[in-house]
C-alpha cells in the first residue's frame, strides 16, 4: 500500500514539474515573440498589373488623373530608372518575392494553366522570412506564383482584383492588427481584359472597364483624341482608343490606392507603414510588355518611408525588383545573409538625390507563356545598355493578348511597314546583339553592335553579361560556347 502511495507521489510531482517547464516555454516563446515584433514598421507593397512610367502623373503625364499615386510621390522616393528582371507578369512577381533571378529558381514563365512553370521548393520567400520574425503576412488580389507552400503567406483575403476600392476595404482588420503587418496587394488592372479577341477586330480592349463601373469607384474616362502615344506605337485611332481604355484602368487603381491610403491614416499607423508602389512590367502593348526594351522593363516605383525625413525625392539610382526583398527585410529590421540573395538592398538610398555605386541592373527574360520561348539576356551600365537575343533565329513570338490587340492587328491586317519607330520586320526578326547608348538614343533605335567604333564595349558588355550568368547560375549560358559547367548532370540520384 505504502508503495502504491509512493509511486502516485512521484508521478504526481513529475506531473507538476512538467506543467511548469510547459508554462516557462510558453512565456519564453511569448516573450521571444515581443522582442521579434516590437519597432518593426508595417510595410504594404502594391503592386499593379502591366502598368508603365509612361501613365503616371508623377512621370511626366499630364493627362491622366492618379492623383493619389502623384501624392506618394510628394511624399516619399520616386525612382527614375527602376526595372523589372522580366516583363512578364509570373516570372517578375517570383523575382519580386525571392530576390533571384527566374532562370535561377525555375520560374520560366506563367505558372498557370498549361504552362505550368513553378519555383523549386527550397526557395525561402520574402512572407516565409517575415512570419518567422512575426509579421502578419496578407496578399490580396493577383497571386500567380507557384508552389503556394514556397510563396506561402498566413491570411488570403478575397475581393476582385479589379476594384481596388472593394480591396481596400477588404484590408481593414489587417490595418487594424496588434501585430507588424507585411501587405501584399495585388491588382488585375491594367492588364487587359478578357476576351482578348473582339468580335470586330478593331474594337478597343476594355482593359477590364465595364460600362455600368465598379461599386464604390467613380469612372474616369478619356478621349482618345488627348491621349500621349510613345515613340515605339503607332499612332493609329485603334491605338489611341486602346491607350484610353488603359489610362481608365490606372485611374482606378488610383482610386483604389487612396482608399487605403486613407483607411491606414485613420488608423493611426500611417507613421509606421512603409508604402511601396511598383508595377510586375510595362504596358501590355506590343514593344513594351514580353519585351527588355526600355518600355517593358523599366517602370514606377515610389516608396513613402515615414523614418526618411527627405521628401519629394526623385532618385536616378538603378535598382531592380531583384533588389526588393533584401530591401523590405533591411526595412523589418531583419538579420539576412547578403549572398543568399542576387539582388542587393537599397533602402539605405530612400531619400537621397545623389547616390554612388547604383549604376547597373540586369534582366533576364525566358519565357511568357510556354509557347513563347524567348531568352533574352540584359545588361545596363551607366547608359549603355547591352541585350543578347539568345533565340535570335527565331521570329519574335506575341503573347496571346497583344497579337489579338487591335493595335498591333491595324498594322498587320493592313501591311503596314512601320510599327511605331521601327520596321515591323526588324520588330519580328531581331539581331543576336542590340547595343544601345540610352543617353543618345532613348527609344533604343540605333543599334551600335555592329560598329567598329564601339566593338570594345561590346565586348566590355559581354563579359559583364557573362559574370553576371555565372554568379546567377543560369542554365542559358550554355549558349555562348557549349559550356555545360552548369547544366549539372541531368539525373536525379
Amino acid at each position: 500500500m505504502f508503495i502504491k502511495k509512493l509511486i502516485r507521489l512521484v508521478l504526481l510531482f513529475a506531473i507538476i514539474i512538467c506543467c511548469s517547464n510547459c508554462d516557462k516555454k510558453q512565456s519564453e516563446k511569448s516573450v521571444s515573440e515581443t522582442i521579434n515584433t516590437q519597432n518593426r514598421p508595417n510595410i504594404i507593397l502594391f503592386v499593379a498589373d502591366d502598368h508603365g512610367t509612361d501613365a503616371l502623373g508623377a512621370y511626366g503625364n499630364p493627362i491622366i488623373k492618379t492623383p493619389n499615386l502623384d501624392q506618394l510621390a510628394k511624399e516619399g522616393t520616386k525612382f527614375n530608372n527602376a526595372y523589372c528582371t522580366s516583363a512578364s507578369c509570373a516570372a517578375s512577381r517570383s523575382v519580386i518575392l525571392s530576390g533571384l533571378f527566374g532562370h535561377a529558381t525555375g520560374s520560366y514563365g506563367h505558372v498557370h494553366d498549361y504552362h505550368h512553370f513553378s519555383t523549386y521548393d527550397t526557395i525561402k520567400s520574402l512572407p516565409v522570412l517575415l512570419d518567422k520574425v512575426g509579421y502578419e503576412t496578407v496578399r490580396i488580389g493577383k497571386y500567380h506564383v507557384a508552389p503556394e507552400k514556397v510563396y506561402q503567406f498566413n491570411t488570403v483575403l478575397k475581393a476582385n482584383p479589379r476594384n481596388t476600392v472593394e480591396m481596400a476595404e477588404k484590408c481593414a482588420d489587417v490595418l487594424k492588427a496588434d501585430k507588424p503587418f507585411f501587405l501584399y496587394f495585388c491588382t488585375d488592372d491594367p492588364h487587359r481584359g478578357h476576351p482578348f479577341e473582339p468580335n470586330q477586330w478593331d474594337t478597343p480592349n476594355n482593359f477590364g472597364n465595364k460600362k455600368e463601373g465598379y461599386l464604390g469607384v467613380e469612372t474616369v474616362t478619356y478621349n482618345p483624341k488627348d491621349v500621349l502615344v510613345p515613340d515605339f506605337l503607332p499612332d493609329t485611332k485603334q491605338t489611341r482608343e486602346e491607350i484610353a481604355e488603359y489610362y481608365q484602368s490606372v485611374s482606378r487603381i488610383d482610386q483604389g490606392f487612396g482608399k487605403l491610403m486613407q483607411m491606414l491614416h485613420e488608423t493611426g499607423k500611417a507613421k509606421n507603414t512603409i508604402v511601396i508602389y511598383i508595377s510586375d512590367n510595362g504596358m501590355a502593348f506590343p514593344g513594351a510588355k514580353t519585351t527588355v526594351h526600355e518600355p517593358g522593363i523599366k517602370l514606377p516605383c515610389i516608396i513613402k518611408d515615414p523614418t526618411k525625413t527627405e521628401k519629394d525625392i526623385t532618385s536616378n539610382a538603378m535598382i531592380s525588383w531583384v533588389d526588393l526583398t533584401p530591401t523590405i527585410l533591411d526595412m523589418a529590421k531583419i538579420d539576412y545573409d547578403v549572398n543568399a540573395f542576387h539582388g542587393k538592398s537599397f533602402y539605405d538610398i530612400i531619400g537621397k538625390k545623389a547616390v554612388k555605386g547604383w549604376d547597373e541592373i540586369y534582366a533576364s527574360h525566358t519565357f511568357h507563356e510556354i509557347t513563347m520561348y524567348y531568352p533574352m539576356r540584359v545588361v545596363r551600365n551607366n547608359n549603355y545598355k547591352l541585350i543578347w537575343n539568345i533565340a535570335h533565329r527565331l521570329e519574335y513570338p506575341f503573347a496571346s493578348d497583344l497579337w489579338a490587340s487591335s493595335t498591333w492587328q491595324s498594322v498587320y491586317r493592313n501591311n503596314v511597314e512601320y510599327f511605331g519607330n521601327k520596321k515591323v520586320k526588324d520588330y519580328l526578326f531581331r539581331p543576336e546583339f542590340e547595343l544601345y547608348d540610352l543617353e543618345k538614343d532613348p527609344n533604343e533605335t540605333n543599334n551600335l553592335a555592329n560598329e567598329e567604333t564601339f566593338k570594345e564595349v561590346l565586348e566590355t558588355m559581354k563579359s559583364k553579361l557573362k559574370s553576371f550568368q555565372s554568379k546567377t547560375k543560369d542554365p542559358w549560358m550554355i549558349m555562348w560556347s557549349h559550356d555545360a559547367s552548369l547544366q549539372g548532370s541531368g539525373v536525379n540520384l
